[in-house]
């Protein structure tokens, strides 16, 4: 509208006043209206002439301080990152994580396209102030970051209870292939509050893949098994080379087990060899049978999924956890457990019956280096082999 009809006066009709609002243009008057039983509004807007509100180029709209500050800081950030992407040769990053308090938005790219998470103002924060900023940010960001508004999706991130977080959030069926290493995956930026894809355990999967070779591999809690990929793929340098053996990754969901799958046809893996199991990973270890050289143990700070027997805590059953899966590690092997639970204490008798070495300090790439406490990683080995 800027570029083709300046000085024009543009009127929207619509039910999501919200979603009007987004046009970036300010709605000079307001009338409430029905269409049918639904309550809508029509929105009255001035389209600017060029050089009233525009760029020298008359291509952008002046910005407000605070979002000047905001493209400041992606571009720093931007710039930070160069380097570390460069030589790393990832297109999956977290750019900006609440940097500024004021915009409370994670912002990851992958390839193309940009994945928004708005976290939850807190009741003290005006709602008003909050959606004014959220529209700033989202007009800045395709700007900055040279994408089509299109490819940047938006949601918001709550404190979630059991399942919520795998449940539905959309249909559109969009993935789209990435690139992490060997591997290539499958994500879903649209249709689930999370992506298939946890980008600040990246460096675990890759630690997976250098300790995997000849190894035979148990991934609990698998998620759409990035891990088991990465693990199955082996040392990401030896091109040609092979990881694990053979694997098995059990979760309690069908989706994610089917999108796991497909990741193993991705990347050509052989399902007689690397398999899946649907079942409660607490169940499956304590009837499983057989030893693992290599388990990866990430199991989710609470759920209470109705698929379970009763509800899962880390924080109170990880003793019990960590217990089952090391009767199932072979002597020599190494259990690799992590959880996201921000205040999460290791029971101490656990390093009392077993060699524990925490390295949650060495499991953050560059673009997750600024928050250091969104997960723990520890290595748990028999006191035997050590």
């Amino acid at each position: 509208m800027r570029a083709a009809f300046p000085g024009w006066r543009l009127a929207v009709f619509t039910g999501n006043p919200d979603l009007g609002h987004r046009i970036g243009l300010r709605a000079h008057k307001q009338y409430a209206l029905r269409n049918g039983p639904l309550e809508a509004k029509l929105l009255l807007m001035e389209v600017p002439e060029l050089d009233a509100d525009a760029s020298p180029e008359g291509a952008s709209p002046r910005r407000s301080e605070g979002a000047q500050m905001f493209a400041n800081r992606l571009e720093k950030n931007r710039k930070r990152l160069k380097k570390w992407l460069k030589q790393s040769g990832e297109s999956c990053y977290r750019l900006y994580d609440a940097d500024m308090p004021e915009y409370a938005l994670a912002i990851d790219v992958y390839g193309d396209r940009v994945h928004v998470q708005e976290y939850a103002a807190p009741r003290t924060i005006d709602a008003g102030q909050a959606q004014k900023r959220l529209f700033e940010a989202l007009a800045v960001i395709p700007e900055v970051l040279e994408v089509d508004p299109t490819r940047v999706v938006v949601k918001r991130r709550e404190r979630q209870s059991g399942s919520a977080q795998y449940q539905k959030q959309g249909a559109s069926g969009e993935r789209f292939e990435v690139r992490e290493g060997r591997a290539r995956l499958w994500v879903n930026l649209r249709d689930y509050l999370d992506t298939g894809l946890f980008l600040d355990h990246r460096p675990v999967r890759r630690m997976l893949g250098e300790m995997s070779p000849g190894k035979r591999f148990l991934n609990l809690f698998c998620y759409t098994a990035t891990a088991t990929v990465l693990a199955a793929l082996g040392p990401r340098a030896a091109e040609g080379t092979v990881g694990a053996t053979d694997s098995v990754s059990v979760d309690l969901s069908n989706t994610y087990l089917e999108w796991a799958q497909d990741n193993f046809t991705l990347n050509g893996l052989d399902p007689s060899r690397h398999r899946v199991v649907r079942d409660d990973c607490l169940r499956w270890l304590e009837a499983a049978e057989g030893e693992f050289d290599l388990i990866f143990m990430d199991p989710p700070t609470f759920s209470n999924s109705k698929k379970m027997e009763g509800t899962l805590d880390v924080q109170r059953d990880h003793g019990r956890l960590v217990r089952l899966a090391m009767a199932r590690l072979a002597p020599g092997g190494t259990l690799v457990f992590s959880n996201n639970q921000r205040r999460f204490k290791l029971d101490a008798d656990l390093a009392e019956h077993y060699a524990v070495e925490e390295i949650s300090s060495k499991s953050f790439d560059m673009d997750f280096s600024r928050k250091p406490g969104l997960h723990h990683v520890f290595l748990i080995r028999h006191r035997e082999a050590v």
